[in-house]
């Protein structure tokens, strides 16, 4: 077979290995979309049945498949090209009678096996599991909605006094379908009765998730300009700005800007507004922290922002990092770090020492390795980072690495690796690895003290300021003058003649 991405392999009949491939890539979390394919292992010949599958499966024979292609349900047989169109199943006219009330008691058993049978610790933390299963079954007569079953989900599971115990989705049938609305990427206030730009966030437009509406071409909206109206509807305060964009993102509006309150100057602009402007908020916080970090150290000092340790971990430290690698010292801020896997390329990136130098006869001299920061580190934390946003500072404290500042983590060091969904969709976990050293079972429920304590308040956000943030600057800077990281002069040039 080719080089390419291959994924949910599964025997089928006798000699026949069936498998997705795909050319993108695939993790833990996601599968894409690719081709429904078998390899004959007495031909040696590769045979593709159905593309655009994410999910199948194989009857006890494997002579029929069902697979979700293309958004749709299709069944044939396994083995030749399945016809996506004859071969799908009608799904739309299925009728199926729910019972709620004996799904929930289903789930209920179902959720305490999970964690009966799935639980890391064999001894549930010493709570009696079965004294558990009777003490919340007697709820199940007296439940009349989801939300009330999920309710007494949450208070058996929480009886473990574990992190990592988590409860969501399910069927819902009150759920109201969300409506999307429309954002702009900018910040207003109101001047003079009308909504003036008071700051556009700046984009990245090449970049789908980093759109910016009002920086793109032939809108080019600055702050200072005042929004007049909306498809031709006049905005004035006090109505509300963000009812004119109620489902709006994705479809083209019409604006109309001026330089002033009173429409001097006024033009008619085209944009296509977002659903969130958070990664662009982001961005913008990231990037101000850069320039703010880069100013007040005289570019001597590196920020770098690790915001998870999963794919997007590693892709904003690669990004940041290695840019601001000539830097003398280092603040690796991972407050609001969302966790995933186990982020020691991070570690092993900041713990990396000084090997040698490389002369040129013209221009700077080289250093192995080029990608390090060999003065001091400091690493901010805060309450909302946790699970691997816990394990990222216990290892830069383990190895000695700098000072920690900030507020303690979140304290979640557990795991959670995969487990059936219930019945009806939703999903219940059962934290089945727990971290432990020499020293024993550490992290969970305790989080990860800073060295320097440093509270903060909304009012000093509100305000523009990030004393964390401040108090990492004055510490690395105190440290980088006591400990600056040594300059090695480039000795003589050996003479290898005899006078």
């Amino acid at each position: 077979v080719e080089p390419a991405s291959y994924s949910s392999l599964r025997a089928g009949e006798a000699g026949k290995l069936y498998y997705i491939k795909s050319s993108g890539g695939t993790s833990l979390f996601d599968t894409p979309e690719g081709s429904l394919s078998f390899f004959d292992l007495e031909s040696r010949e590769e045979t593709s049945i159905l593309d655009g599958v994410s999910v199948y499966e194989t009857n006890a024979k494997g002579t029929k498949i069902l697979a979700l292609s293309n958004g749709s349900w299709v069944i044939g047989d396994a083995a030749g090209k399945i016809d996506a169109g004859k071969a799908a199943i009608p799904t739309g006219s299925i009728e199926v009678l729910s019972d709620p009330r004996a799904e929930w008691a289903q789930m209920l058993r179902e959720a305490w096996r999970l964690n009966r049978d799935y639980f890391y610790d064999p001894g549930m933390h010493g709570v009696d599991w079965p004294a558990i299963w009777e003490k919340y079954k007697v709820f199940l007569p007296h439940l009349t909605t989801r939300a009330d079953f999920t309710g007494v989900l949450q208070a058996m599971c929480g009886e473990l006094v574990v992190g990592h115990s988590y409860t969501f989705g399910g069927d819902d049938p009150s759920r109201a379908q969300r409506v999307p609305g429309g954002l702009l990427g900018a910040d207003f206030e109101v001047h003079q009765g009308r909504y003036r730009i008071a700051k556009v966030y700046g984009g990245l437009n090449w970049n789908p998730d980093l759109r910016s509406p009002l920086t793109e071409p032939g809108v080019d909206a600055v702050a200072g300009e005042y929004l007049l109206s909306v498809n031709g509807k006049e905005l004035r305060a006090p109505d509300n700005l963000y009812r004119h964009f109620e489902n709006t993102s994705g479809k083209i509006v019409e604006l109309t800007l001026a330089s002033s309150a009173g429409g001097s100057n006024s033009r008619t602009v085209q944009v296509v507004p977002i659903t969130s402007e958070l990664a662009l908020r982001n961005r913008d916080w990231v990037e101000g922290n850069v320039k703010r970090v880069t100013e007040a150290t005289n570019g001597r000092v590196a920020y770098v922002w690790v915001p998870n340790t999963a794919q997007q971990g590693h892709e904003y430290f690669k990004r940041y990092f290695f840019p601001q690698s000539d830097r003398e010292a280092i603040i690796v801020d991972e407050r609001h770090n969302g966790g995933g896997q186990i982020a020691d390329y991070v570690i092993n990136i900041l713990q990396r020492p000084h090997i040698s130098y490389w002369n040129f006869r013209y221009g700077n001299d080289l250093r192995t390795p080029q990608g390090s920061i060999q003065g001091p580190k400091v690493m901010l934390i805060d309450e909302t980072a946790g699970s691997g946003g816990d394990l990222l500072p216990w290892m830069f404290r383990k190895f000695d690495m700098g000072t920690i500042i900030g507020r303690r983590t979140w304290g979640g060091l557990v795991g959670i690796l995969g487990y059936p969904p219930l019945m009806d969709g939703g999903t219940v976990t059962a934290p089945n690895i727990a971290f432990f050293t020499e020293d024993g079972w550490e992290v969970e429920n305790v989080g990860v003290a800073p060295d320097i304590e440093v509270v903060q308040w909304p009012k000093d956000q509100a305000g523009g300021r990030d004393p964390q943030l401040e108090k990492a600057i004055e510490v690395v800077m105190e440290q980088l003058e006591a400990s600056p990281p040594q300059e090695v002069q480039r000795p003589p040039y050996p003479v290898k003649t005899k006078p």
